[in-house]
């Protein structure tokens, strides 16, 4: 799968898209692949306040487990809830559509931009492919 133009990319595999003051935010399409099958997804509570890099969740697969850190710097306005395992008393989250669809309905939270923040220390498409190429990807 080709990695989206309008979106910015975090070197850890972390993609954004702003619309206005929101940032939707989700794990890019080669995070999956390396994954392989997500299985159990972690993302922080609304109103949660988030620095860019700071570790926002935690996504596992058979295969293993990787943090989730923040492209953006902001105050998480949502999360995609049907994605997110509340725990063993409470409702099962199925984060196959993180798996199907890496870049639409596998999407996992929205930030609100903090004021003077933005996205141009991301990379763009090219660069993130650029970055890929060169780990060998």
């Amino acid at each position: 799968m080709s990695n989206p133009s309008n979106l910015r990319y975090a070197p850890t595999h972390e993609w954004a898209k702003q619309d206005g003051d929101v940032v939707t935010i989700g794990v890019t399409a080669f995070a999956i692949e390396q994954l392989t099958e997500p299985t159990y997804l972690e993302l922080p509570t609304v109103g949660a306040e988030l620095k860019a890099g700071d570790k926002f969740g935690i996504i596992e697969s058979y295969k293993s487990t990787s943090d989730l850190y923040s492209p953006v710097a902001g105050t998480v306005i949502e999360r995609n809830e049907p994605l997110v395992d509340d725990g063993p008393t409470k409702r099962k989250g199925d984060p196959k559509p993180v798996n199907d669809d890496a870049f639409g309905a596998g999407w996992m939270v929205k930030i609100k931009l903090a004021p003077g923040a933005t996205l141009e220390h991301l990379l763009t498409a090219a660069q993130y492919d650029q970055q890929l190429a060169s780990e060998g990807h």
